[in-house]
């Protein structure tokens, strides 16, 4: 369990630099497939720091990058640096992506030659740090590297110095995230130091990860699930993750799985549809568990995962403003087919009325508002038009339907 007014920075030094010579990362983004272990990660991460320390970069810095070494290095040294990260959904194009960094204040960007050449249609500002550059210019650094391996496994409080790394983050912000309201213009939900690692409490109290299995990272760095489960919580709690910058190319995917023995596939069901076009019972036996969120399950869906492999498929529940987990199915005699599972520890949940906003009785259908350590404090916009997503007592209205079983 961390401490709830620790900073996520610090919880992340903490975490890789406690064995830095076991393999953390397999990145199948890059041209040849390299393994990275924690130390080397942390290294190329605190580096990153003293380059950005350099430039002057501001409080508030966007990421458009895919799931990667790249992409996880700048998220890592934003937040050792105390800085905001602004994970960008560079698949929108202009306009969406204009209003999101002109919202959140966004002048620089850490991204990559490729994304630029990929994606002509983001609006890429004129300050672009190229992570891929600064790699290749430390790949000829490996006493440096070395060098900060080593100060950061014997001497960890001379490294927090140095780096300046921030102890307590609390109720400050710590990302910044955007999803379509109903309007469909992007809103700004600021996530704190608190709900992240909150959250990530939350899902280690499942028990699902506590042997560390191999996990398939390949959900957007821009998305809550990605961000959060995918990168945060897999590397505090120590998981060896295998790494493909799309969950779209199913091909590449599922060789992943069949090669590296992957034994726990997140994603959403749209996402997780295009497996069981793409691969065969034995490409996927050694998956555990599917893990889906962010959208409902078709009940036909689970039971063709679960006929056509060995594998229980868990579903679960979550927004972006909840950091994003609310909910989870657990395997076994637990789970309930139909549902999203139980909420997770240190989570309230009630419903309202839709028309009077009046409480309802627990089982009786309603729009969902909830209360816990990992729901945000409000939209970024919210000091404008006032806190009218949550009610007086401070519960989060969702707008969402549902009810409590």
């Amino acid at each position: 369990m961390t401490k709830s007014n620790s900073h996520l920075g610090y919880e992340i030094f903490k975490s890789l630099r406690k064995k830095p010579f076991k393999p953390y990362l397999v990145d199948y983004g890059l041209s040849s497939t390299k393994v990275f272990t924690r130390g080397l990660t942390l290294a190329l991460s605190l580096q990153l720091v003293n380059a950005l320390r350099k430039l002057r970069s501001p409080d508030r810095v966007g990421v458009a990058l895919p799931p990667g070494l790249a992409g996880f290095v700048a998220n890592f040294a934003l937040l050792l640096s105390g800085r905001v990260v602004v994970n960008l959904n560079y698949t929108l194009g202009s306009g969406p992506n204009l209003e999101m960094m002109e919202s959140a204040r966004v002048s620089k960007i850490l991204t990559a030659s490729k994304m630029i050449q990929k994606f002509p249609d983001f609006p890429w500002p004129d300050d672009c740090f190229l992570v891929d550059d600064f790699l290749k210019v430390m790949a000829g650094r490996r006493w440096t590297l070395a060098r900060t391996l080593i100060w950061s496994w014997f001497f960890p409080g001379r490294v927090i110095k140095q780096f300046e790394i921030a102890r307590e983050g609390g109720s400050r912000m710590a990302a910044l995230l955007f999803t379509s309201g109903s309007s469909g213009k992007p809103k700004g939900v600021p996530l704190s130091h608190a709900n992240l690692l909150a959250n990530c409490d939350q899902l280690y109290d499942l028990k699902l990860f506590h042997n560390q299995p191999s996990v398939l990272a390949n959900l957007p760095l821009f998305h809550s699930f990605g961000l959060t489960v995918g990168m945060i919580f897999s590397t505090l709690r120590g998981l060896y993750l295998v790494t493909a910058p799309t969950p779209l190319d199913h091909k590449l995917n599922v060789r992943i799985i069949k090669e590296k023995k992957v034994r726990i596939l997140m994603g959403t069901p749209t996402f997780l549809r295009g497996y069981l076009e793409k691969g065969s019972r034995s490409d996927l036996k050694s998956l555990d568990y599917v893990v889906a969120g962010a959208e409902r399950s078709p009940r036909e869906l689970r039971n063709r995962w679960e006929r056509e492999t060995n594998c229980e498929y868990l579903e679960g529940y979550g927004l972006t403003e909840t950091s994003p987990a609310i909910s989870f199915n657990q395997p076994g005699a637990a789970r309930r087919c139909g549902s999203v599972g139980r909420l997770l520890e240190g989570i309230e949940c009630k419903t309202i009325d839709p028309e009077t906003r009046n409480c309802l009785p627990s089982h009786a259908g309603g729009v969902l508002c909830f209360r816990g350590p990992n729901v945000f404090s409000g939209y970024l916009e919210s000091s404008r038009d006032g806190r009218k997503d949550f009610d007086k007592d401070g519960w989060f209205v969702t707008g969402e339907l549902g009810r409590v079983d």
